[in-house]
């Protein structure tokens, strides 16, 4: 397994060779009640300004759409981030603050019918406190704060009724996502990869949505590029422990070795 201080010495070795990239809820930002108050570590961010302008890519890939990445991160007032690239709702959607342009596919109708139609048949399903979440390319359903029996009554509804809709069934560290774009991290990991000049690449992640990447970085082992693969781990998700090279305290261990890989690359004064 690669240590902390494996992974130091590889960011020391070749800075501009190195491919970061990262989710976002539960890596980046820590997991809430309201995902509309989450907010990036800011230990994280600073160090991730420092970081931008000397590795070879610096890249978050998450289940979240762009704009709320945006909002949420205040990526774009940071100098030192004018080469990251986010990948919102699993890749669907392209943003970096160089173009200031997002790139992705339309809203689908069949998320506007689901915003409608989900309240009513969550109460129906026994859980009316569930909030659902309109993602515009997805519709979220959040049992955060829930009895886990009224969590648990809704996995085989939902599932279903993603299948009744050809929507991809994403589960999540209490959330159930069902998306109209079939993409997975681990497409969005290779794309983001294809189009850099670097011989490492890690990725950092803490939940289902992130195995895909985790595949998609085994696969670059496969050919050669040196990869690790870092859990931000919690006590609701243990699935990518057993994958991963690195495993960390959540986002405050998150944010301990991006100081850290900072400060290896640009040295506090």
């Amino acid at each position: 397994m690669t240590t902390a201080d494996d992974l130091l010495q590889i960011v020391a070795d070749d800075p501009a060779g190195v491919l970061l990239a990262l989710d976002f809820d539960g890596t980046l930002a820590p997991i809430v009640d309201d995902p509309a108050a989450a907010a990036v570590h800011p230990r994280s961010i600073a160090a991730l300004d420092r970081l931008g302008p000397r590795l070879g890519g610096l890249a978050i890939i998450t289940g979240r759409p762009v704009a709320q990445v945006r909002e949420l991160g205040h990526f774009d007032t940071r100098p030192g981030l004018k080469s990251l690239e986010v990948r919102g709702q699993y890749g669907a959607e392209r943003w970096t603050p160089e173009t200031g342009v997002v790139e992705g596919a339309d809203r689908h109708e069949v998320v506007d019918r689901l915003v409608a139609d989900l309240p009513g048949l969550l109460d129906a399903w026994g859980a009316p406190g569930a909030l659902v979440e309109d993602k515009g390319l997805a519709v979220a359903v959040h049992t955060r704060g829930l009895a886990p029996s009224a969590a648990e009554a809704v996995v085989g509804p939902l599932r279903d009724l993603a299948t009744s809709l050809d929507l991809t069934f994403e589960p999540g560290r209490q959330v159930f996502e069902l998306r109209a774009a079939s993409i997975t991290k681990g497409e969005a990991l290779r794309d983001v990869v294809g189009g850099l000049a670097v011989h490492t690449v890690v990725f950092a992640g803490d939940d289902l949505g992130d195995l895909p990447a985790f595949d998609a970085l085994d696969e670059l082992a496969s050919r050669g590029v040196a990869t690790v693969k870092v859990c931000s781990a919690s006590s609701e998700q243990d699935a990518l422990v057993a994958r991963s090279d690195l495993v960390l305290d959540g986002p405050e261990g998150i944010a301990d070795w991006l100081v850290a890989l900072a400060d290896l690359v640009d040295p506090p004064a």
